[in-house]
């Protein structure tokens, strides 16, 4: 790996502050956003009005996540990878094959361990330093190039772990999706509707995603992605929409172009869950652990302040995190013990994984 200048490093971390500061705020209003917006008693939430019964789906899909070469994402990658062979041969696992699809331009070190599809990144300067635009570009480029055996596709992440066997959850031409509490459309209509003209219909057409997890048909999603791609581009160029969407732009892209293409997702709580906000696995499929775990030595929750134990994938930006992680102490919930272990197992078990990645 080549050497990171000093400054980059500064302003990687200038950046993960402003997306921590971000999602500091997002957790305020995380404890008024429950139950009250939706049937938590029954996993599918929400089920498009046309969806016909017993129009199902037991095909296979291909799971298929967006990456760059820096260590911190390849690090998050191996974890998954390892988690994905494991639990694809569980009994309920519809998965099929895996594809790393990396935007980097160029192959990586993990090529032989992951199997791993290249494209080119956007043109320098035009993602303005918000890496995700990358991502639609990327599913554009492997739906167009690559050959792609399943007939359906979950679109994962790096910070992605299977937890429980993953059935194919999306029904006939209408994908499953997980619901984020803060992607409200009806909330910023005004920015929406330059991207969704009124003869479109009513905002609430469109769902409350983003594009992942979201398990849906090839031949839908081949559709979807190049105005995906172009709606990101667009909104990244309006300051209006820049600011009000943030570091969620390219999830507001994406729910907008499946609603210009009249593509509604079921929403399906328990298709993931995330620590430490979700304090219990049960029978949910995906631990995403985008947010900080941070306790004092009680068990309590000190999110905002470093706690005297914590994981946060943000603490290893230039390498892996060390084998044999802390476990969390008394307390701490269930969610949060399994994905530390998790983590723990799985770079107990992933040949160099010490040297092979570290910037």
């Amino acid at each position: 790996m080549k050497r990171v200048s000093p400054l980059f490093l500064v302003l990687l971390v200038l950046g993960f502050f402003f997306a921590t500061y971000n999602l500091l705020t997002m957790i305020i209003h995380y404890k008024t956003s429950t139950s009250e917006q939706w049937d938590l008693s029954n996993p599918f939430i929400q089920m498009p009005g046309n969806l016909m019964e017993g129009e199902g789906s037991n095909s296979k899909y291909h799971v298929a996540l967006t990456a760059t070469d820096a260590p911190y994402s390849q690090w998050q990658c191996r974890i998954m990878y390892y988690w994905y062979k494991k639990v694809k041969e569980m009994p309920g696992s519809d998965m099929g094959k895996f594809t790393r699809i990396l935007h980097s331009g160029k192959p990586d070190n993990l090529m032989e361990e992951i199997p791993t599809f290249v494209v080119d990144p956007l043109p320098e300067g035009l993602d303005r330093g918000y890496i995700v635009l990358n991502r639609p570009w990327a599913f554009v480029q492997w739906l167009e190039k690559a050959i792609i055996d399943e007939e359906y596709i979950l679109m994962a992440e790096p910070d992605h772990v299977f937890v429980n066997p993953l059935p194919n959850l999306a029904r006939g031409k209408h994908p499953a999706g997980f619901p984020f509490f803060y992607i409200k459309p009806s909330d910023h209509e005004h920015v929406i509707r330059k991207y969704y003209p009124e003869e479109k219909g009513p905002v609430t057409n469109i769902d409350p995603i983003g594009n992942s997890p979201v398990i849906i048909r090839k031949s839908v999603l081949e559709k979807i992605a190049p105005t995906w791609m172009n709606i990101s581009l667009r909104m990244k160029d309006d300051p209006a929409t820049d600011k009000a969407f943030g570091w969620v732009l390219e999830m507001y892209a994406y729910a907008v172009a499946s609603a210009l293409h009249d593509v509604h997702h079921i929403l399906h709580k328990d298709f993931m869950l995330q620590p430490p906000w979700d304090t219990e696995v049960g029978k949910k499929f995906i631990i995403h652990y985008t947010y900080g775990c941070d306790y004092n030595l009680k068990g309590e929750l000190t999110y905002g302040k470093i706690g005297e134990w914590r994981f946060d994938k943000r603490s290893y930006l230039s390498g892996p995190p060390p084998r044999n992680l802390s476990l969390p102490p008394p307390g701490v919930p269930e969610s949060v013990v399994r994905l530390v272990k998790m983590v723990n197992e799985a770079t107990e078990n992933i040949p160099n994984w010490d040297t092979l990645n570290r910037g």
